[in-house]
């Protein structure tokens, strides 16, 4: 019997209208045999987290250029977890300020990414940190 395969759901929440980082990063992991669900554009948390609990996803990448990283990345994380989603991997990609980062981390974001990071690292990051042995 094969393993499922590690589920992710790529979010791009807000007013940022600019997706093609969210998709090519939606392909790199289809590609990299993971399941991808991506919700499109002007999502808010409440969408996403739902999405990301209906879906039984193992990992949420938000995408995110707008600068309001350090409101809606802790809020979909916080719902997340209010839907007793703990084991969720949750990453952020995009315009992320370094002195932003910490903050981020310590408020449930697993790893950034920020532009120039190779799909290869964002694959290998999803793998060896999505919990339960999956893929």
């Amino acid at each position: 019997m094969s393993e499922r395969k590690i589920r992710v759901l790529v979010a791009k929440p807000g007013l940022d209208g600019h997706d093609r980082g969210a998709k090519v990063i939606a392909r790199a992991l289809r590609d990299a045999g993971m399941e991808v669900i991506y919700t499109g554009l002007r999502q808010t948390p409440e969408m996403i987290a739902a999405a990301a609990l209906q879906e039984d996803v193992d990992a949420v990448g938000i995408s995110i250029l707008s600068g309001a990283h350090k409101t809606l990345c802790p809020r979909i994380v916080e719902l997340l977890r209010q839907n007793g989603m703990d084991d969720t991997l949750v990453l952020v990609g995009g315009i992320v300020p370094g002195e932003d980062i910490p903050e981020l981390k310590s408020k449930g974001v697993a790893e950034v990414f920020l532009p120039g990071t190779s799909t290869e690292d964002i694959v290998s990051f999803i793998r060896a940190n999505v919990r339960n042995g999956i893929n």
